[in-house]
C-alpha cells in the first residue's frame, strides 16, 4: 500500500510541470520581437492552441486514463509535453511560428490535457474523507507552475539573449527538465483498492460517528453528458475560464500599461498571480468540503462581477494587485472544486472521463478568452472594455450557479426521503 500523501506529492509534480503554461505571457513580447511580422493575434494563437488541445485531449483521453491507470497516462503526458517544448524551441530557433504552434500548441497541449486529468480521479479515491481538499492539492500544483516558471523563463530568456535566441534555449532547457520531473512523478501514481478508506475514517464509520454521504448518482460519462446539471457545470466553467484565462494571457502587458510596471516587475506580478492561483485552488476546494460545492461557485461569481468591473478604474499599484490576485483565486478555485462537484453529482465510476468532457469548456475558452482580449485591445487600444464585458458574463454564470444549487438541494431531499423509506 502506497502512502497517499506521496501520491498527492506526485500529482503536484505532474501538475506543477504542465502548469508552467500559465506563464506564457512572459514569452509574448519576446516572441513579437523574434518573429518579425507576426501580429499580436497570431502570437495569441500559440497559447490558444495549447489550451484548446488541453481540453480536447482531456475529453478524448478520459477513458484511456480510467482504463490504463495514472502511471501509464502520466508518462504519456510527460512524453507529449516535453517533446512539445523541444519542438517549440526548434521553431523559435528557425523563427517559424507554425512549428511553434505545433510544438507548444498541439503536442504540448495534448500533454497538458492528459497530465491534467491523470491524477485527479486517483486522488479523489485516496481521500474519500476530504474530497475537495484532495483535488485542490493536485490542481494547486497546476496553479503554482507559473509561479516558478515565470521568473525562471524570464531569467533564461535574458541570460541567452546575447546568443540571439533566448526563447529557443528556454524551451530546450525546460523541455528536458519537465520531462524528467513528470516521468519520476508519474511512476509513483497508483489507485487504491476498491472502496478503500483511511483507518481513522473507517473506524469512525464503523463506530457510527461518521456518515458517508452518498453521491447523487453513479453515472457513466455518456449518461452524465445527457443531464442538465452536466451542462450547468460546463457553462459555469466556460465563463469562469474564458474570463480568467484572458487576464492570465494579458497579465504582463496589462500591468505595464495600467499601472506602469517594467517588464521585470510585470514578470514578478505574473509569478505572484500563479501563487494566488495555486493558493485559491487548495483554499477554495478545501472550503467547499464545508460550504458545499454550489455555495462555493456562487461566491466565485459574485466576487468576480465586482472585481472585473472595478479593475479598469484602479490606479493604485497595491489595489490593482489585490483585485487581480482575488480574481486568480476564484479562477483557480473553480478548477480545483470541479472534480469534487462532479463526484457529488455523478459519482466516481467514470469521474476522469466526465471530468475530461467538462474540460471541453476549457478548450473553447482557451480560444475565446485570449482572442477576445487581443481583438478588443487592438480595436480600442486598451483592455478596459474587455473587463467590462467579462463582468457582464459573470452575471449569467451566477444565475446558472443558483439553479445548480436548487437542483442539488432538491436531489438531496429526494435521496434522504428514499433512504428513510428504505429503513
Amino acid at each position: 500500500m502506497k502512502n497517499r500523501w506521496l501520491i498527492a506529492a506526485s500529482a503536484i509534480g505532474v501538475h506543477a510541470s504542465i502548469g508552467s503554461v500559465y506563464a506564457f505571457s512572459v514569452f509574448k513580447k519576446p516572441l513579437g520581437q523574434l518573429l518579425e511580422g507576426a501580429s499580436n493575434n497570431q502570437i495569441a494563437w500559440t497559447f490558444s492552441f495549447a489550451i484548446f488541445f488541453l481540453g480536447l485531449s482531456a475529453a478524448v483521453m478520459g477513458r484511456f486514463v480510467e482504463k490504463r491507470g495514472p502511471r501509464t497516462s502520466g508518462m504519456l503526458a510527460a512524453a507529449f509535453f516535453g517533446s512539445g517544448l523541444l519542438l517549440a524551441g526548434f521553431g523559435a530557433l528557425i523563427q517559424n511560428l507554425y512549428v511553434i504552434w505545433v510544438g507548444y500548441g498541439v503536442l504540448g497541449g495534448i500533454g497538458l490535457g492528459i497530465g491534467y486529468i491523470t491524477p485527479v480521479s486517483t486522488l479523489v479515491k485516496w481521500f474519500p474523507d476530504h474530497r475537495g481538499m484532495a483535488t485542490g492539492l493536485a490542481i494547486m500544483g497546476f496553479g503554482f507552475g507559473a509561479m516558478v516558471g515565470g521568473p525562471v523563463f524570464n531569467y533564461i530568456i535574458e541570460l541567452f539573449t546575447v546568443e540571439g535566441n533566448g526563447i529557443a534555449y528556454t524551451w530546450f532547457i525546460t523541455g528536458v527538465g519537465y520531462l524528467v520531473i513528470m516521468m519520476v512523478s508519474a511512476n509513483y501514481l497508483q489507485r487504491p483498492p476498491e472502496g478503500w478508506m483511511p483507518d481513522a475514517m473507517k473506524a469512525a464509520v464503523d463506530a457510527g460517528e461518521k456518515e458517508v454521504v452518498a453521491d447523487l448518482s453513479q453515472s457513466t460519462a455518456n449518461e452524465a453528458v445527457k443531464t442538465p446539471q452536466f451542462w450547468g457545470l460546463w457553462t459555469m466553467m466556460f465563463i469562469n475560464i474564458s474570463c480568467g484565462i484572458a487576464v492570465i494571457y494579458a497579465a504582463s502587458p496589462l500591468a505595464q500599461e495600467s499601472i506602469g510596471l517594467s517588464p521585470a516587475e510585470a514578470a514578478g506580478v505574473v509569478g505572484l498571480m500563479s501563487l494566488f492561483n495555486g493558493l485559491g485552488r487548495i483554499a477554495w476546494a478545501s472550503a467547499s468540503d464545508y460550504l458545499g460545492r454550489p455555495n462555493t461557485y456562487t461566491i466565485f461569481f459574485v466576487l468576480q462581477i465586482v472585481a472585473f468591473y472595478a479593475l479598469p478604474n484602479i490606479t493604485s499599484v497595491l489595489m490593482f494587485q489585490v483585485v487581480l490576485y482575488a480574481i486568480l483565486t476564484c479562477y483557480g478555485g473553480g478548477f480545483a472544486t470541479l472534480p469534487a462537484y462532479i463526484g457529488d453529482l455523478f459519482g466516481t465510476k467514470e469521474l476522469g472521463a466526465v471530468h475530461g468532457y467538462v474540460l471541453t469548456a476549457w478548450a473553447l475558452a482557451g480560444l475565446a478568452g485570449p482572442q477576445i482580449a487581443a481583438y478588443v485591445r487592438t480595436a480600442t487600444g486598451s483592455y478596459e472594455l474587455t473587463l467590462y464585458i467579462f463582468a457582464g458574463t459573470f452575471v449569467l454564470a451566477l444565475l446558472v450557479s443558483i439553479l445548480m444549487k436548487r437542483f442539488v438541494q432538491q436531489a438531496r431531499a429526494v435521496q434522504s426521503h428514499n433512504q428513510a423509506k428504505a429503513v
